[in-house]
């Protein structure tokens, strides 16, 4: 978990209340942070990845002060209209698609307060921006640029600027080869023939995203009152999220916040946009999850002392800059915070039971185990991905579940198999040391009408092996290992599957009771599902269902 250090002095300015250092301890550790240690004025706090809001002294204080009761309710924010253009050019597409912007005025920087700006940057490109692949941004000094700014992708040998802390010209390549950023970061812009740039009217150069800025217009200053501050990436609505968390911390310093038009080729989008997002809310669902007997009222002050509006009726208004609220198990987490952990009352069951552990588990820790002694890393990946890795960058033909309500197109349908979520790990661990060979095992869903939920779960194991030498017979090897091991007789059966290798895939086949049953696919990953994920090196590998292994066992 990220961690920040922050003043205690201007925490209990911003917060409106003087806390006793006591009192100050034990309010943060029930809002939901975990309290590293106080030096004199600075206070470390670990701060949990879910709430980057929280990630500066404003963002922090602005919570605890509702949790608190010293101001409680939805915060308001107002953005003022402006004239500021940027120009979105259709060459960052396959580079860095999205871009959403913001002008602030009336800053009153010190040194102080630089610290802090940078400080939630850095922590926010660590987190939320998944170390600057999901999102990246930039924060420049207003009065050394000239409006309209283009973004574009160009020849990364045609464009030269003085990078942040240099004292000479470098070009694209040069910066990812000499600059200490441009090193650490290079990975993001591997193998692509055009970089990002922001460049302003007067053709200086801002930045190049997601690597550096220029240190001639890319680098603020105790001077500096106004700023222009960009966010770049793949998802709009993660951009869009992350600057608001960005304009409502520099608000909560004194700025001013305007508007930014972006022209795309599509349309035009104006950022950033601060309303409340709608949400609503069943009292008895919270009721239920809790074991209280809340009224509206009492939920509705709760609901305002973590920071929320809310309407009569069950509709919440969740703040522009929360980005984990998803579902209404979320306000329940944070209705149980303001209540207080420590007002709940434990109950004794009324049945006595005796523990056992389940045999499923045991059997998947025996897996794990064997898997682990053979060299092989466990992973543990999330339920949900993205429908154009499950679809078309699997190249299979898609039948899986697809949310209703998905916030973001990273994370919009319930997987089906196993080896894509593997295949997003690979993608995202091609800076790191080859061979790379992985395993989880996780669920997958399917659909199913006769379910009560018309959605049916399996668990299943995938593994890939990544490599120069990684080929069918390596994934063999370890799947006859596997085998031997749980004492299980099997064979393999010639078939064909669009993700791997026509040729180089089976099918496996377990006999129960006379009867042959199909519990996996092996074989060798299609050269063009590597592509589409940008993995460079052969891949192997198999998904097994172990809930049919489990039975057939």
């Amino acid at each position: 978990m990220p961690s920040i250090v922050v003043s205690k002095k201007v925490m209990d300015e911003l917060i409106g209340k003087k806390l006793s250092e006591d009192e100050f301890k034990d309010r943060l550790s029930y809002l939901g942070t975990d309290l590293e240690k106080i030096e004199g004025d600075e206070v470390h706090v670990e701060i949990f990845p879910n709430r980057p809001d929280m990630l500066s002294e404003q963002g922090l204080a602005r919570a605890m002060s509702s949790f608190i009761g010293v101001k409680c309710g939805l915060r308001e924010y107002k953005v003022k209209k402006s004239d500021y253009l940027l120009k979105v050019e259709k060459s960052v597409k396959d580079v860095r698609p999205y871009a959403a912007c913001a002008v602030v005025k009336g800053l009153r920087l010190d040194n102080e307060k630089i610290i802090e700006i940078m400080q939630l940057q850095e922590k926010l490109h660590v987190t939320y921006g998944r170390k600057r692949e999901k999102a990246a941004i930039g924060v420049y000094p207003l009065e050394r640029i000239k409006f309209p700014i283009v973004y574009k992708a160009a020849d990364p040998r045609s464009v030269k600027f003085v990078p942040l802390e240099a004292d000479k010209e470098m070009d694209g390549l040069q910066i990812l080869s000499k600059h200490p950023k441009g090193r650490d970061y290079a990975h993001l812009l591997e193998g692509k023939k055009l970089f990002p740039y922001f460049i302003d009217a007067n053709d200086k150069v801002l930045s190049m995203p997601p690597i550096i800025n220029s240190h001639d217009v890319g680098k603020i200053m105790e001077s500096t009152e106004d700023v222009f501050v960009e966010c770049t990436g793949f998802d709009l609505g993660v951009l869009k999220t992350c600057l608001n968390i960005i304009v409502t911390t520099l608000a909560d310093m004194g700025g001013s916040v305007y508007s930014m038009d972006m022209k795309y080729e599509h349309g035009e989008v104006v950022t950033p946009d601060l309303n409340p997002s709608k949400m609503r809310l069943s009292l008895n669902y919270v009721n239920k999850r809790l074991g209280l007997q809340l009224k509206e009222d009492e939920l509705k002050e709760l609901l305002e002392r973590m920071g929320y509006g809310y309407q009569n009726g069950g509709i919440v208004l969740v703040p522009a800059y929360r980005a984990d609220i998803l579902h209404q198990i979320d306000f329940v987490e944070d209705i149980a915070i303001a209540y207080g952990y420590e007002n709940f009352e434990p109950l004794e069951m009324d049945a006595p039971t005796v523990a056992s552990e389940d045999k499923f588990e045991k059997f998947k820790r025996k897996v794990v185990y064997l898997l682990v002694g053979l060299g092989l890393q466990e992973l543990n990946t999330y339920h949900i991905m993205s429908k154009n890795d499950l679809l078309n960058n699997m190249c299979s033909d898609y039948s899986g579940v697809e949310l209703a309500n998905s916030l973001s197109e990273e994370y919009n349908v319930l997987r089906n198999w196993m080896v894509p979520s593997l295949m997003c790990v690979l993608r995202a661990n091609k800076m790191n040391e080859y061979p790379q060979k992985i395993f989880d095992i996780g669920r997958v869903f399917k659909k199913n009408t006769k379910m009560e939920t018309s959605v049916e779960e399996f668990e299943r194991l995938g593994v890939l092996l990544c490599s120069k030498s990684s080929d069918l017979t390596e994934a063999r090897k370890v799947l006859d290992y596997l085998f031997r091991m749980l004492n299980i007789n099997y064979g393999v059966v010639d078939t064909e599957h669009p993700s791997f290798i026509k040729g180089r895939v089976g099918r496996v086949e377990v006999d129960y009771k006379g009867e042959l049953i199909k519990v996996a696919y092996i074989g060798e990953i299609n050269p063009q599902v590597l592509n589409n994920f940008g993995i460079e090196m052969p891949t192997s590998g198999f998904e097994l269902n172990l809930t049919e292994l489990y039975n057939i066992l």
